[in-house]
Order: structure tokens, then C-alpha cells, then sequence
């Protein structure tokens, strides 16, 4: 069965994405800023109220740097005694370089646990020397990617092209059901939604049934 990722704001979100066949959700809060890393105690309700895989973001500020490097550490430190096991980052330079030293200073912090380089990497200036330069890094287990930064429109072929690579594709950014068919027909079974699973906006939560038609179409999919 294909993987499917939703993004939740709450243990509401993470009850309701459950519920609709979700195999896995994105805990953020922000998603003005894009997605930041949740509260402890948010993560802390979501972990009792579900038990399906929970990946927590660590990013603090808006955008791809990592900011205050020493924050967002004792931030990780505390998001894993709140219960986070799972995890989301993916820091770059001015340049467009992957920040090297801020991820793995991260991934040191999380001790191992499973992570998805995120989206960061549809802004990078060289995706493919990204992936090579983090590709050894323990833990890391897929790159969440629309394949350009503008989404999955301009980016599934680059996904495509990819998606024999070392590392899991998780498809997100843009993702809509017509893009299922061509996506894993080159081989990708990981999948990705936010507002795709809101279908009355990021006001309002996540809805089951949303859920349920992604997980038939995905399923559907399957050879």
C-alpha cells in the first residue's frame, strides 16, 4: 500500500486524517509561514491521541535558513521529551547550498530518529548535489518535493526523473488526484497533502472524508 502523508495543525487534524486512511501526518503549526515547528505539548496531545506516525516539524522562522541554530537544538531537544519520534527539516545557504552544518547539527539532535528533507529542496540552487551531500546523513528516509518550487505543475517531471533515486520521493506541494496516474507509474508511492484534505480552507480542519477519496485514489493507483 502507497504511503500517505497529511498535514495536521492539532490532535483534531491528526484524529481526522487518521480516520480518513492516512498512513502517517505532518505535525506543523503556521502554515502562513509555511509549517513551524509545533509546541511540545501539542505534540504531546497529538502522540496520545493517535497512534499512526507523527513527523514533527523543526523549523523556527519562515523560509530555509535555520536562524538561531542554538534555539532550534534545545527546540528538538524539547520536542522529543514531549514524545516526538519522527521528524521534518532542511536548512539552506543564501546561495541555495544545503546548510550542511545546521542539518547536521539537527539530525545529531534527534539521535537517530527517521526524517524527510522537506521542501527546501525545490528551492535549492542544485537539487541533485543536494541529495548527494545529505544522502549519508543517519535517519533520513525520503525528500518531501513538488520537484520545482512552484509545484507539481512545472515540477513532476524532475519527480519523475528522480524516482528511482536512494532516498523515498514523498510527492507534496501542489499535488492534486490527476497527478496520481503519472506519478506512480514512474514508481512513486509516497504522497503528500495539506490543503488537498481541507476542502473549506486552512481555517478549518482536516476532513475525514477529504482523506478517504485520497486514500482510495492512491490506492487505486497501485498496480
Amino acid at each position: 500500500m502507497a504511503l500517505l502523508e497529511v498535514i495536521a495543525l492539532d490532535a483534531r487534524d491528526a484524529v481526522a486524517a487518521h480516520k480518513g486512511g492516512a498512513d502517517r501526518v505532518e505535525l506543523v503549526v503556521d502554515m502562513g509561514a509555511d509549517g513551524l515547528s509545533p509546541s511540545p505539548a501539542t505534540v504531546a496531545d497529538v502522540r496520545a491521541a493517535v497512534d499512526i506516525p507523527v513527523r514533527v516539524m523543526l523549523r523556527l522562522t519562515g523560509g530555509f535558513a535555520p536562524g538561531d541554530l542554538g534555539e532550534l537544538v534545545r527546540c528538538t531537544v524539547e520536542l522529543r521529551s514531549a514524545g516526538a519520534q519522527e521528524f521534518v527539516l532542511g536548512f539552506l545557504t543564501a546561495d541555495g547550498a544545503v546548510d550542511l552544518p545546521a542539518v547536521t547539527r539537527v539530525v545529531e539532535a534527534i539521535d537517530g530518529a527517521p526524517w524527510t528533507f522537506h521542501r527546501a529542496i525545490d528551492h535549492c540552487a542544485d537539487r541533485a548535489a543536494l541529495r548527494s551531500t545529505v544522502a549519508e546523513l543517519p535517519g533520513l528516509d525520503g525528500f518531501l518535493t513538488a520537484g520545482a518550487a512552484a509545484g507539481l505543475d512545472d515540477g513532476i517531471a524532475t519527480l519523475i526523473a528522480e524516482a528511482s533515486g536512494p532516498q523515498r520521493i514523498l510527492a507534496g506541494g501542489g499535488l492534486r488526484l490527476d497527478h496520481l496516474p503519472r506519478l506512480e507509474g514512474a514508481g512513486i508511492d509516497a504522497f503528500h497533502i495539506g490543503s488537498a484534505a481541507r476542502p473549506q480552507g486552512w481555517e478549518s480542519p482536516v476532513s475525514a472524508e477529504a482523506v478517504r477519496t485520497w486514500r482510495a485514489a492512491v490506492d487505486d493507483q497501485r498496480p
